[in-house]
C-alpha cells in the first residue's frame, strides 16, 4: 500500500474503532449470595411480586444471574439442625450485581 492510502484509509479505520467501542452494553443484573454454615444450605429463591426464581446452593453460595431490576425476599432452605430463613428488601437495580450475606440460625 503506498503512503497515500494508508493516511486516506487510517481516519476511516480510527472512526469505525469509535463506533465499535461506543456501544457498551451493561451487564445483566443479578443476585449472589454465600450462606453460612455452607454444608447446611440447600436451596435458595428469589421472589418478587411478579417472578419467582430458584437455584441450588453450592458450597454456601447461589446465584440468580438476569434477575430483573427490583426489590425481592430471598428464601433459604437448610437441613436440620438449622432453620429455613428468609431475608426482605434485597434491592436489584439495573446493571449491577446484588450482593447478600445470610447466616443460619439453629432451631
Amino acid at each position: 500500500m503506498s503512503m497515500k492510502k494508508i493516511r486516506m484509509a487510517l481516519p476511516g479505520f480510527a472512526i469505525a474503532t469509535a463506533f465499535l467501542f461506543s456501544f457498551k452494553t451493561s451487564p445483566a443484573p443479578s443476585i449472589k449470595g454465600k450462606v453460612t454454615p455452607a454444608h447446611y444450605a440447600v436451596h435458595a429463591w428469589a421472589i418478587t411480586q411478579s417472578d419467582t426464581l430458584y437455584t441450588t446452593i453450592d458450597d454456601g453460595s447461589f446465584e440468580f444471574p438476569n434477575a430483573k431490576p427490583g426489590v425481592y425476599r430471598i428464601v433459604i432452605e437448610a437441613k436440620s439442625p438449622y432453620r429455613h430463613m428468609a431475608k426482605d428488601n434485597i434491592v436489584v437495580k439495573s446493571g449491577e450485581e446484588t450482593d447478600v450475606e445470610l447466616a443460619l440460625q439453629k432451631y
